[in-house]
């Protein structure tokens, strides 16, 4: 989540796209900023993109819809991840969430609800104990949840999420990193959450073009 007044109303509010853009490109510095030092990506054959989120972000809630959409028409040359940020220590327990829904194989019927559950129905999902009650909403016994919530891979994927929150250097969700090179959001560039994404498609196109 963005903090202040003026970042939250950045992230929800569409400006002129002419702030991110110049000469019919986006500008370093302007409309993204570079990772330093750039960070190692899990893929060597296509261009990473991350986001970065936080269950809780009524931001990143709003952002899924143009996520969803975009993740229909992105080039093929494009791999997308998500990856739960952690920038306090109450947002540990949604990316244990998410990496324990992700090990159990039903992200598709954890994700969105989970968001609508809480930005929707305002549930108040911050207990292991309420968290493994929606679980068992979507099919998993407790027993099932609380044995992936616990497991050694959840733990390590969960610690490598919080030293890439820092890695990465930003201060907000949601975020996205290209290629473990750059990193643009709704407050960098000033501009709505479409050219965002256009900003990620072509951060992306140069990376591949980039490729020997």
């Amino acid at each position: 989540m963005k903090y202040g007044f003026f970042a939250s109303i950045l992230l929800v509010v569409a400006f002129a796209s002419g702030a991110a853009r110049g000469q019919d490109t986006y500008q370093e510095g302007i409309a993204y900023q570079a990772v330093t030092p750039e960070q190692p990506t899990s893929t060597k054959n296509k261009i990473e993109v991350i986001e970065l989120f936080w269950y809780g972000c009524p931001h990143c809630n709003k952002f899924e819809p143009f996520l969803e959409r975009w993740q229909k028409t992105k080039a093929d040359y494009v791999e997308f991840t998500r990856m739960p940020a952690i920038l306090r220590e109450e947002w540990t327990i949604h990316a244990r969430t998410f990496y324990a829904a992700e090990a159990l194989g039903v992200m598709d019927k954890f994700h969105t609800p989970f968001f609508t559950a809480i930005h929707a129905h305002k549930r108040k999902l911050d207990t292991e104990e309420a968290i493994a009650a929606f679980f068992g909403e979507i099919g998993v016994s407790k027993d099932d949840f609380t044995k992936a919530f616990h497991s050694f891979s959840v733990d390590a994927k969960t610690r490598r999420a919080l030293e890439m929150s820092r890695r990465y250097g930003i201060n907000g969700t949601p975020s996205v990193i290209v290629n473990g090179k750059y990193r643009t959001d709704g407050t960098i560039c000033n501009c709505s959450f479409t050219e965002v994404l256009n900003i990620v498609d072509f951060l992306a196109e140069k990376e591949h073009k980039a490729k020997p």
